[in-house]
């Protein structure tokens, strides 16, 4: 819960507005070092989870690497300080721009996953007079058992090159001289918070590393992704995920060779509960059936709920009324679908009450659009 001092802070800033907790934050970075460090695991900071400015430069002060899924993602990490031997570019759709200028800042690593992409990425750093190193994003066909959107292991979804692929990269391979393999790349899903598809997944990969090193691949890296979830539900009870139990599942599942490093890349589980998205509410409409909330923020900053009907928790900060009802709380978007949640039960709320939507550190910012001409949303961070 937020504090009684942060939430008269709060209260100070023109809505709508998001609000990172950095001292949650910093927590959470000391967590995941101490962690990650008794087995010598390598973490590099998904991007795509929040590019705002104070939050990647303490990410970059606690040591993490950066992942990233965009040139202009890749370019965001060097302008932050990140060491280019500390970055890597994935995603499935990369173009010769963002290729080339990944090849010119020489980053540590291209997360491949088709075997176009190969040919395109050998052919580019060949003008170069260039070697890329490359490790292959590999399709596991692991279930993450979570939302259809944001699943990503299976043979269905877009990501990764598939196992019957294998023979056929291989000998393509090579022939693309300006090429280095120096890893497996997996990433089965987002917002896991079950962490049995994690042990499927070190099983499978234990499989597709011994096939490669069968093949005469003695690879260095292994990477794992990402992909654990957050508590959306009790933000408080649980705002620092456990990764204890998450590296030690690793630790205690995979089958790593003496020379070889294992890398994550977490986004989500390290900025996801250190933000909230502050609104205030412009109207209430009481009905016979639903009684609105209607706030002056919408979709626009939080897309979540619409997109893919994702549950944050939402609390009014400013009301002390006891007489707890229950309310739609929509925003001011012209778009039925914008709307943060149904029949939430809230202390009897009025114009003017300040809400706070949890869990919003993560594809919050990132994901917020200009749609309906909306004013641009600034951040407070303390």
């Amino acid at each position: 819960m937020l504090s009684k001092e942060k939430i008269l802070q709060l209260q100070k800033h023109k809505t709508p507005f998001y609000f990172y907790d950095l001292e949650l934050l910093q927590k959470t970075l000391e967590v995941i070092n101490t962690e990650r460090k008794k087995y010598h695991y390598h973490v590099h900071y998904a991007f795509k989870a929040n590019t705002n400015a104070k939050i990647i430069s303490k990410i970059k002060e606690s040591g993490l690497g950066a992942d990233c899924v965009s040139g202009n993602e890749v370019k965001c990490a060097i302008e932050h300080g990140f060491k280019n031997t500390d970055i890597v570019f994935a995603g499935v759709g990369k173009s010769d721009d963002e290729i080339n200028y990944a090849l010119d800042q020489n980053i540590f690593c291209f997360n491949c996953e088709s075997i176009q992409e190969l040919e395109v990425i050998n052919e580019l750093a060949n003008l170069k007079n260039k070697k890329a190193q490359i490790a292959l994003r590999i399709n596991p066909n692991v279930d993450a058992y979570t939302h259809k959107y944001i699943t990503t292991g299976l043979e269905e979804n877009k990501f990764g090159i598939n196992p019957y692929q294998f023979d056929e990269v291989i000998e393509k391979l090579k022939s693309l001289t300006n090429l280095k393999l120096i890893g497996l790349h997996f990433h089965i899903g987002s917002q896991i918070t079950d962490l049995s598809p994690f042990k499927k997944l070190c099983i499978r990969v234990n499989e597709i590393n011994t096939y490669f090193f069968n093949k005469g691949f003695d690879l260095p890296i292994v990477n794992v992704g990402g992909g654990l979830g957050i508590n959306y539900h009790e933000p408080d009870s649980e705002s620092i995920v456990n990764f204890e139990t998450y590296f030690k599942l690793f630790h205690d599942f995979i089958a790593l060779r003496n020379n070889q490093e294992l890398h994550f890349e977490l986004g989500r589980a390290i900025v996801g509960n250190c933000g909230s998205l502050i609104t205030k509410v412009l109207y209430i409409k009481n009905g016979i059936n639903t009684n609105f909330a209607i706030l002056d923020a919408g979709m626009t900053e939080l897309i979540r709920p619409a997109l893919y009907q994702a549950f944050h928790k939402i609390e009014n900060i400013s009301s002390q009324n006891k007489n707890i009802l229950k309310y739609d709380v929509v925003g001011p978007i012209c778009e039925s679908s914008d709307c943060f949640g149904k029949s939430v039960d809230l202390p009897t709320t009025q114009r003017g009450d300040y809400i706070a939507i949890r869990s919003a550190g993560a594809y919050g910012e990132v994901m917020s659009s200009k749609y309906n001409l909306r004013d641009d949303v600034r951040s407070v961070c303390f």
